[in-house]
């Protein structure tokens, strides 16, 4: 058989072990080592490039906003953001919804994850949304789809790795998520509005300004935290992996002499589960830079490069190339998807005249969105997992959301200067 046959049979094989649910890091890693044999690539290279693929300064902020989320969380500053964002919107009809996608905003602002936005804010806001009178399907999947601002406003641990593959500064990355991160909790607070007032959810709430003015201030330490963070970064004072640094040590004083809420007998439970999410991605990482290159070797990039290059518009290419990351943003992890298809997409997109600044949000908003897309959807089976609520359940309420984001994407990429007007300053 020829290596062409061969290679097909292993990517089947690791495709039905990944429906399996065998985890992606192992599919990975059995394609790599297999194709490697079939091809006669030394297995030598798997090894080094393992070990040169995470030795890079910048990713060295993905475990320390990781724990910054943990950290925050275990303060209460999440909460006391929560009720601040509740007590500006409790007037409206579908405030207490709204306010949950804003506090998603908020905390995205810190954190950098979306299943992290997703499972802290949706453990807080989601029995509360039903209490005030919301379907609990409705209100599960407005957490979820609220998270999928995670990885978009900054600081975005995926903005970082896709900094890192594609040699582009973290910190434009990090400036051009502000304007569409911002627009996507806009347009989802807006869907929120709409199926709320439509089905009566909610229980209306006069706007008090003493009751907002004294939650922003239990919630000042959340918004120093944000400010530090886009401050130190805007400014240039700092790297995003200084600036996650200082985040850490800020919120864990503030944690263990403000609020009070973490000891010093928490800590290490704490940094365990940092430590356990960022042992799960780190090697997810190593092993799909070694994926890229034999994708490479193999002329992945080079081929799909040649079937768009016959497209002679700039607006049909880019929409090509947003199909095929919504597409595997259907079935794969935010992550394999960026260094899969990031090195592979981007040149495509930069030759047509895309900004490869513009191209990055364009992209990672598509891979957002794929967070509440079956059949993955990993902000669906999160919410599903915090809330009890099966995910097939979901699906049906997260559709006004899918639409709200798909618009908002539309606008991003008809708009470049949504993503460069405040790099450009």
């Amino acid at each position: 058989m020829t290596d062409g046959i061969w290679i097909s049979l292993i990517t089947a094989g690791v495709t039905a072990f990944f429906l399996l649910g065998v985890p992606i890091f192992l599919v990975i890693g059995l394609w790599v080592v297999g194709t490697s044999l079939v091809i006669d690539f030394t297995l030598a290279n798997v090894g080094v490039t393992l070990f040169q693929g995470l030795s890079f300064f910048g990713l060295l902020a993905l475990p320390l906003f990781i724990l910054t989320g943990d950290l925050i969380n275990a303060a209460g500053i999440a909460k006391r953001l929560s009720d601040f964002a509740y007590s500006t919107l409790s007037w409206m009809r579908g405030g207490m919804g709204m306010s949950t996608l804003g506090a998603c905003g908020l905390f995205a602002a810190i954190s950098g994850s979306n299943a992290g936005s997703t499972a802290t804010i949706g453990s807080i806001m989601q029995p509360e949304m039903v209490k005030n009178g919301y379907d609990e399907r409705f209100a599960a999947a407005t957490a979820a789809s609220g998270g999928t601002v995670g990885i978009i406003i900054p600081p975005s641990i995926i903005f970082i790795v896709y900094g890192f593959m594609m040699n582009l500064s973290i910190s434009d990355l990090f400036i051009a998520g502000m304007v569409p991160g911002a627009l996507m909790v806009v347009a989802m607070m807006g869907a929120c509005y709409l199926v709320a007032r439509k089905n009566g959810w909610g229980q209306l709430q006069p706007f008090k300004a003493g009751v907002s003015a004294r939650l922003a201030r239990k919630a000042y330490l959340g918004f120093a935290t944000i400010g530090v963070v886009v401050y130190g970064i805007y400014s240039g004072k700092f790297s995003p992996t200084e600036a996650a640094a200082i985040t850490v040590g800020f919120t864990m004083i503030a944690g263990l002499l403000i609020t009070r809420e973490i000891s010093l007998r928490k800590l290490p439970t704490i940094m365990l589960r940092s430590g356990q999410i960022a042992g799960m991605l780190a090697p997810l990482i190593a092993i799909s830079v070694v994926m890229q290159q034999l994708l490479s070797v193999l002329g992945a990039g080079q081929a799909l490069s040649e079937m768009l290059s016959g497209i002679d518009n700039y607006y049909l290419t880019l929409g090509t190339c947003m199909l095929i990351i919504l597409l595997a943003g259907m079935i794969l992890e935010s992550l394999p998807v960026t260094i899969i298809l990031a090195p592979i997409l981007a040149p495509i997109a930069q030759q047509a005249g895309v900004d490869p600044i513009h191209f990055s949000v364009i992209f990672l908003v598509g891979a957002a969105i794929g967070f509440v897309t079956p059949p993955f959807g990993l902000n669906l089976y999160v919410a599903s997992s915090i809330t009890g609520i099966s995910y097939v359940r979901l699906v049906k309420y997260v559709i006004p959301y899918f639409i709200a984001l798909i618009a908002c994407w539309l606008a991003i990429c008809l708009v470049p200067s949504l993503s460069l007007f405040l790099v450009n300053l």
